[in-house]
């Protein structure tokens, strides 16, 4: 990108132009425009952490030598005593470089465990119900290439099959929504140097310390196997050959699906063929079913959905519920309903 094909004629653009002259932005500046490659207008998930101070910066630039709309969105969890405050620094931090943050607050009662999980779908749900209001499709989030090799371990400890251990990807469809990650192979250590020379600073979030987390205790773990000769060029590495083998699931994936399924309003039936399949595309298969069917975000945990296909497999006659759907099988056939 030419810095010349940017609009400064005002006195933002030209603040923002000379931000981008340090060679080492405008270097992974660059990588993220090759990333996002987008013509349409998007939503920005804002933290106040250094990725996402760099992807509201980022973005700015990119909307304003395409000429594209932006929603600049902040998650309020309310988790955290002075979240709010915390809210309205970032607003008024990203206010000096013209960008309007709309903050969304997560009002209600709290859970007490699996904290991060159940707030970062909360999270998901209130970005993409906001996006949808304005007719926008695609959410910018600021993951980064640290996040990458911390979800992977992360679902290797849980025991996750090769999609969820593959799952943080440059783009994921969440409810017709396109979840697009621009930074995803850019180091944290380049976000923190943006951060520094446009902003000057960035919110520190307590709970990146807090070893009762396990994201906490993955990135601790981490710098020791570093230590160890697992640097991150071999995590690239590995993660790239099971995308790899990923995709090529996915193919029969979709095959046993165009194939073996009958897709109508809220119900599909399943002919015998569909259950044929291998094991990991037997369990994807119907995964994406009970999603499509039971219109959530996210699918059943993969014991609850193994449980239901061993006994579509052994039964004749079969019914039980899951992730709002209804699973009947009688004799050959099987169909998946909404439940009521």
């Amino acid at each position: 990108m030419s810095l010349k094909n940017l609009n400064a004629s005002s006195k933002i653009h030209k603040q923002l132009l000379n931000k981008l002259r340090d060679k080492r932005i405008y270097k992974i500046y660059n990588k993220f425009e090759n990333n996002l490659n987008l013509n349409n207008d998007f939503t920005v998930a804002v933290s106040g952490g250094p990725d996402s101070l760099a992807l509201a910066f980022f973005s700015k630039i990119y909307s304003i030598k395409k000429s594209l709309k932006i929603k600049y969105f902040l998650v309020d969890h309310k988790l955290r005593n002075n979240s709010s405050v915390e809210a309205l620094f970032v607003k008024n931090l990203l206010k000096d470089f013209s960008i309007d943050l709309d903050i969304l607050k997560w009002n209600g009662k709290k859970p007490k465990n699996n904290i991060q999980s159940l707030a970062r779908k909360k999270r998901y749900n209130l970005l993409i119900n906001q996006s949808k209001k304005f007719k926008i499709n695609h959410i910018l989030f600021g993951h980064h290439e640290d996040d990458v090799h911390e979800n992977f371990l992360i679902r290797l400890l849980r025991g996750s099959g090769l999609k969820g251990i593959v799952s943080l990807d440059k783009t994921t469809l969440i409810n017709n929504a396109n979840i697009l990650r621009p930074l995803i192979n850019v180091e944290k250590k380049d976000l923190i140097y943006i951060s520094k020379k446009v902003f000057n600073k960035y919110v520190e979030d307590p709970s990146n310390q807090d070893e009762i987390f396990t994201r906490v205790r993955v990135r601790n773990l981490i710098k020791n196997l570093e230590s160890e000769g697992l640097d991150k060029s071999k995590f690239k590495l590995s993660i790239s050959n099971l995308k790899s083998v990923d995709q090529s699931i996915q193919f029969f994936c979709e095959k046993n699906l165009k194939e073996n399924s009958i897709i109508s309003q809220n119900k599909v039936v399943l002919k015998e063929e569909f259950f044929n399949f291998p094991q990991e595309v037997l369990f994807r298969s119907f995964s994406k079913i009970l999603q499509l069917v039971g219109k959530k975000y996210f699918p059943p945990r993969g014991k609850k959905i193994n449980n239901i296909l061993e006994n579509l497999q052994s039964k004749i006659t079969f019914k039980s519920t899951l992730g709002n759907c209804v699973i009947k099988k009688i004799k050959k056939t099987v169909i998946v309903y909404k439940e009521r």
